[in-house]
């Protein structure tokens, strides 16, 4: 699960290269740009590379460490604003490094905003679990959008499992391979609301529960989700004949 220089067939937009005879390109290139936008990315043998998707290892870090500065400065200090305040300065310090890296700046400059929010309004109701509340809304919101992905035959893990294994959409013409990828989103949904069915509590128990809330953030975080990609990969595999129709890329 290495990154890869890309080549031409992993273009975002474009058709890509062994795409099954008679694909839609422009629905292809849709499909494409989506799995691209979702931070969805393939090795260089046409497998899923779930490590880079999640950000790689600095991306993971960038996604834990301000909640975990957050946690221990409070649960040393007792001060809520120095515990916030401790929180964005670690994400800050994400942005300077990529900064310093000359890489993209995205990923990190979203968490300093995401972190901004969970710090305003922890600040605003003076309760230090609050600072989590931001990330129940947004995990509430995916599981939504995959929901309705079902509900509309375009399953959400077609979409970027399609793009990866050179499918395109053309798997949406096959009652079997749209069985296959409404599973898969229903793993990653559910891998979601285990989350939210774990967390939730935790939250309502205030600060008594916020350790707790704090470290199944940490576990049930990257690498939940990582896991939870990684078998809705396995599990939405074409069989053999449809592989080597596929040009001997899915898998």
């Amino acid at each position: 699960m290495t990154a890869h220089q890309p080549d031409p067939s992993e273009t975002p937009g474009t058709t890509p290269r062994n795409a099954p005879a008679g694909e839609s390109s422009p629905m292809a290139g849709l499909a494409a740009e989506y799995a691209a936008k979702a931070g969805l990315h393939r090795t260089h043998d046409g497998r899923v590379d779930v490590l880079r998707s999640a950000g790689g290892v600095q991306g993971i870090a960038e996604s834990i460490v301000p909640g975990l500065v957050f946690l221990i400065a409070f649960t040393v200090t007792r001060e809520l604003p120095l515990s916030l305040v401790a929180a964005l300065a670690s994400a800050a310090v994400f942005t300077v490094v990529r900064l310093v890296q000359r890489r993209p700046l995205t990923q990190a400059l979203a968490g300093v905003v995401g972190v901004g929010i969970s710090a305003w309004l922890a600040n605003t109701t003076g309760k230090a679990e609050d600072f989590y509340l931001p990330g129940f809304l947004t995990n509430a919101a995916y599981i939504l959008a995959m929901v309705l992905s079902i509900a509309v035959k375009w399953p959400v893990a077609g979409l970027l499992f399609g793009f990866i294994r050179n499918e395109g959409v053309e798997w949406r013409k096959d009652p079997v391979r749209v069985k296959a990828y409404r599973l898969g989103t229903w793993i990653i949904v559910a891998v979601l609301a285990l989350r939210l069915i774990v967390q939730v509590p935790l939250y309502l128990a205030g600060t008594d529960g916020l350790a707790a809330l704090a470290t199944t953030r940490l576990i049930m975080g990257a690498p939940l989700y990582i896991l939870g990609v990684w078998i809705a990969w396995l599990v939405t595999r074409p069989a053999p004949a449809q592989a080597e129709a596929g040009g001997g890329q899915a898998s």
